[in-house]
């Protein structure tokens, strides 16, 4: 029944959006009727800033590929812990279904994803990179073909965030086969299922592919007294059209579109837990919370264009444009107090019967926002024999529509339902608008004499950055600013990365970086975060023996913190930026993996750790919560010091299973040094998983996955002022049909 359920609402939502993807049904029409040679799979898509595990090694700086094979070992559709297997990547759980991700490296700190450039199949992916970086949309990871994380040197290229580094999603590539596709269903505890199927194929010409991805679940908290659900369901669909010239052509051209529409409905909150009711019952949220909602749909276009202007030049452009809207209608006072200065305490307290009325007043905001960004990026790969050279260029716009409003509902503990008492007006909390345009060019040339490798690079970014901002309670925006902020600010930043080919097995790395990250709207001083980073390490790869080590230091002459709701932070100051100063993080990354062959049996072990330490190096009053009063030698919030994954297979002819161990070291949630204080800590913990899989026939597949298997009970984060607690055990079931 859930299974038809699920083809029922694809089909549904299908037919509602059909219209968008009428051309790709028609590509694929016309493929299934050409029986011609394929083109090179290689030729057919350029979306890869690496493309195989030997290219990773010969990339200068850290850089890592995730690929196919190992996205499908464990099946996640959580892309925070699918990157754990990253060293010097760090992780924050929010919701347990990774819906929210906070993605850190190096140090940079993980709120929202803010300190990392986020892309897609080569292009922006945030909502708004430029001007709210801090947004709440992420590529769906489950229906991804590959990822690539570069960090250090390697990132320089790319932007606009260059202080830690960069994730490129590789979205699913159009079959090298006349046709072809897949059906991937899974169903497990709480509700969790998912449905994941493609169809596509290449002819002569033309080629097309066809994917859908839903997964939904109810939830492993419950509401208290009302026994309400807190899941969510979550859609994307996605079509590639490519058209080609003949494989003998003069200038062998590809042009390939792409549209992507995506949607999710979540019953989510930021309301955690106080210490003692957690303690009492980790899986369970407060009343007040009950209409918390997430609603958000994402549309994308996009156009890449390859041409081979000769044997020595190969030009690449994209165009792009992304919409993105959301509305988080949750719970922000409790009797006029926020959530992180009493409002969680009076919810606990009512819920608990100890707090002294029958009645509580609760305030719920709809952070209604959207965002649209669009541009155009072009790269010239330009062959000189000893010099590989690339040249860039890149224009960028976006922008984020803030017009949010309040509503006030009373709460009594009769029926413990939510009454609205005063309906808040479209645009009276917040009628804001930032934007963003910005030009960049860069320059890299990757020189080889003898066995050395020599990667210099050159990126310019030059942009603009403004707020209009009207008064709270003004709606109409031909009334007077009461903010209109505007800054412009433009960097030059160099690169140089240096590898030494010491024999066939072994190679040394080691390059200097500056990196980047532009001032918010809200940056009183509009001031650039920048740093100087700097990398030494090697590499070394022998049969089936790999390891990789390496060793690095950034420099930080001003570290951004941003004041967002997510971080607990006063409402009356939400977008606005401080400056922090002088900040030095150092640390050491290391990976290492192994192919035992014992009889019929082969045994794959893998090991990746990170040790991490940060400094801020002047005192200074952050007005961040998460920062606090600053002194010299304190450390970084959410920075653990100790990281370390371990995995160990067992593979036989026909199946495999797998044992995941991930560890985290504890946490500071404010700033600090010396001795921990209970109350501002995040315990350490150690979470394993385990899947399986068993072939029943050639092209079909039976899997079994058990996240946290000793169901830990662990907190995952006290950024909203209280307690979140990570995911239980959770057992899932699939089944995997491929054609």
């Amino acid at each position: 029944m859930r299974a038809i359920k699920i083809i029922v609402s694809f089909i549904g939502l299908f037919m509602r959006i059909s219209p968008l993807f009428q051309p790709a049904l028609i590509a694929l029409s016309v493929v299934s009727a050409i029986a011609n040679t394929a083109v090179a799979a290689d030729e057919i898509e350029h979306l890869a800033i690496f493309g195989n595990a030997q290219a990773v090694n010969d990339v200068p700086g850290s850089a890592h590929m995730i690929s196919q094979a190992e996205l499908e070992k464990f099946d996640f559709t959580d892309i925070m812990r699918t990157l754990t297997s990253v060293p010097g990547v760090y992780v924050l759980e929010e919701d347990g279904y990774g819906l929210r991700p906070n993605i850190g490296m190096r140090g940079t700190g993980q709120n929202r994803s803010e300190k990392i450039t986020i892309m897609e199949d080569g292009v922006l992916a945030a909502p708004a990179p430029y001007s709210a970086p801090s947004a709440y949309y992420f590529p769906t990871a489950g229906r991804m073909q590959q990822i690539e994380v570069l960090k250090g040197t390697s990132s320089a290229m790319y932007g606009p965030r260059t202080t830690g580094g960069v994730v490129n999603m590789i979205s699913r590539s159009i079959p090298n086969e006349d046709l072809a596709g897949q059906v991937n269903l899974s169903a497990g505890e709480d509700g969790f299922a998912k449905a994941h199927a493609y169809v596509g194929g290449t002819g002569k010409n033309v080629s097309s592919l066809f994917e859908v991805f839903r997964y939904q679940a109810d939830g492993f908290k419950d509401v208290n007294h009302t026994g309400d659900d807190t899941g969510f369901v979550k859609n994307d669909i996605m079509a590639k059209v490519l058209i080609n010239s003949d494989a003998d052509a003069k200038y062998y051209q590809e042009l390939e579109f792409k549209l992507k529409y995506s949607d999710e409905n979540s019953d989510e909150t930021y309301m955690g837990l106080t210490e003692s009711d957690f303690k009492t019952n980790p899986y369970s949220r407060y009343s007040a919370s009950q209409l918390d909602n997430m609603d958000t749909s994402h549309k994308q276009f996009q156009v890449n264009h390859h041409i081979k202007l000769s044997d020595r030049f190969v030009l690449g452009t994209s165009a792009y444009y992304n919409e993105f809207s959301r509305n988080w209608y949750k719970t922000n006072k409790i009797n006029d107090k926020s959530l992180s200065d009493g409002g969680i305490d009076d919810a606990s307290a009512f819920d608990n019967g100890t707090f002294g009325s029958d009645e509580i007043s609760v305030e719920v905001k709809a952070n209604s926002r959207v965002y649209e960004s669009q541009g155009i990026q072009t790269v010239l790969d330009a062959d000189f024999g000893a010099h590989q050279v690339k040249f860039g260029a890149r224009y960028h716009e976006d922008s984020m529509d803030r017009f949010q409003w309040v509503d006030t509902y009373s709460l009594d503990n009769t029926d413990y339902e939510m009454t609205l008492t005063d309906a808040g007006i479209q645009g009276t909390d917040s009628n804001r608008i930032d934007s963003a345009k910005a030009i960049a060019l860069f320059i890299h040339d990757e020189y080889t004499i003898g066995d050395f490798i020599i990667n210099a690079g050159l990126r310019y970014e030059d942009m603009t950055i403004s707020r209009k901002d009207w008064a709270k309670g003004v709606i109409d925006r031909n009334e007077p600013l009461s903010k209109d902020v505007s800054n412009d600010v433009d960097v030059l930043l160099p690169s140089l990365a240096v590898t030494y080919r010491v024999n066939t097995d072994l190679v040394i790395i080691g390059g200097v970086q500056k990196g980047f990250a532009p001032p918010a709207p809200g940056n009183d001083k509009s001031e650039n975060e920048e740093s100087v980073n700097y990398e030494l390490g090697m590499r070394f790869n022998q049969g089936a023996l790999s390891a990789e080590a390496l060793y690095f230091y950034s420099d930080y002459e001003n570290m951004h913190g941003n004041c967002t709701a997510s971080q607990g932070c006063d409402e009356e100051l939400i977008g606005n930026q401080y400056n922090a100063g002088e900040v030095k993080v150092s640390g050491l990354e290391a990976k290492a993996g192994y192919e035992f062959n014992a009889g019929e049996f082969t045994i794959p072990v893998d090991l990746t750790y990170t040790f991490t330490d940060t400094e801020f190096q002047n005192a200074f009053d952050s007005g961040l919560d998460t920062w606090g009063n600053v002194a010299v030698g304190d450390e970084l919030p959410y920075v653990p010091a100790n990281q370390l994954q371990f995995s160990v297979g067992l593979l036989g002819e026909n199946w495999r299973s797998d044992i995941l161990l991930r560890y985290m070291d504890e946490m500071r949630t404010t700033a600090g040094q010396g001795a921990t204080i209970p109350s501002e800590t995040i315990k350490s913990r150690t979470v394993v998983d385990l899947a399986a899989h068993y072939n029943i026939a050639d092209n079909q597949e039976i899997t079994f996955n058990v996240d946290n298997l000793l169901d830990k009970e662990y907190m995952a984060t006290r950024a909203h002022g209280s307690i979140m607690a990570g995911k239980p055990r959770s057992v899932t079931l699939g089944y995997k049909y491929s054609f």
